[in-house]
């Protein structure tokens, strides 16, 4: 059976929303995904034995992100840097973020200073 000139553009028009569809999902990969922290530096649980230290990490999806609900800003790619002065002994540290959604997700720094 051969194809003709109806069956042809049928089989197009398919294939362009095939394509179109899948597109459409990949790129909302990130929409759906929501907000992302990951913490590079100190790790969690971790002794320090100075009081003044970096906190570094990278935060994908983002709109609105707070170390110890201060406002902190990140670059183009996603990577934030503040100084923190940790208190004597145990501490806690608060990363939290939002996405353009109002979708939340907080990662907490548990660090000892001796």
């Amino acid at each position: 059976m051969p194809f003709t000139n109806k069956s042809l553009k049928i089989a197009v028009i398919i294939a362009i929303s095939i394509i179109a569809i899948g597109y459409g999902l990949i790129s909302s990969k990130t929409l759906i995904k929501g907000p992302e922290i990951e913490i590079t530096e100190p790790k969690n649980g971790e002794t320090l034995n100075k009081s003044l230290i970096p906190i570094t990490g990278v935060a994908k999806n983002i709109s609105f992100i707070t170390l110890n609900d201060r406002q902190i800003y990140v670059d183009n790619n996603g990577n934030f840097k503040e100084t923190l002065l940790l208190s004597y002994g145990y501490n806690i540290i608060s990363i939290k973020a939002y996405d353009r959604f109002k979708r939340k997700i907080e990662k907490r720094l548990e660090l000892v200073y001796q």
